[in-house]
């Protein structure tokens, strides 16, 4: 048994970072299609207080312009504290302007993200991209790689979300 996705549903995948954070649209359906992608940058030269600002003033934009259903968001896991720190500032900018429109939030680690598109959890990246490529029927992987992985993330909310409704619907029909 199949659910139909809701027609207007549409996934904001997004891949934090200080210096370029991801961001990728996917419109659920059969198959997924892509509705954006792209990457917001920030000055290296910029204090990183200003540089905030300006994801989250970027971030706001694409909200306010696509108007996702939900958001999905890539954890960090890293072995560089500096990095980590970084990307967390993002991330928690990225939390508060999604939080501000009332929109549900998902985290899923890296290995979640890989194991639902490619099926195997320890891929390397290039196959994870290459498997969303296919799955949203384009032409060629997303560049840059941030907004490939914006895309994958959605795409793993996306998997993860059909089957726990899934699931779900087999509970009902036990009960």
């Amino acid at each position: 048994m199949r659910l139909p996705e809701p027609p207007s549903q549409l996934i904001l995948g997004l891949d934090p970072g200080l210096a370029a954070l991801g961001w990728g649209l996917v419109r659920g359906g059969e198959p997924p299609q892509s509705a954006g992608y792209g990457v917001l940058t920030t000055t290296p030269d910029s204090s990183t207080p200003e540089r905030l600002l300006t994801l989250y003033r970027q971030l706001t934009d694409i909200l306010l312009r696509y108007g996702p259903t939900d958001v999905a968001v890539e954890d960090f896991v890293g072995r560089n504290l500096r990095s980590a720190l970084a990307v967390g500032q993002a991330r928690g900018v990225a939390l508060l302007a999604v939080a501000q429109r009332g929109l549900p939030v998902f985290s899923y680690t890296p290995l979640q993200v890989k194991m639902a598109v490619s099926g195997y959890g320890r891929g390397p990246k290039e196959q994870v991209q290459e498997m969303t490529r296919l799955q949203l029927g384009l032409a060629a992987v997303p560049q840059p790689d941030h907004a490939a992985d914006a895309l994958a993330v959605a795409l793993c909310h996306l998997a993860l979300a059909r089957r726990t409704a899934l699931v779900e619907a087999a509970r009902q029909r036990q009960d």
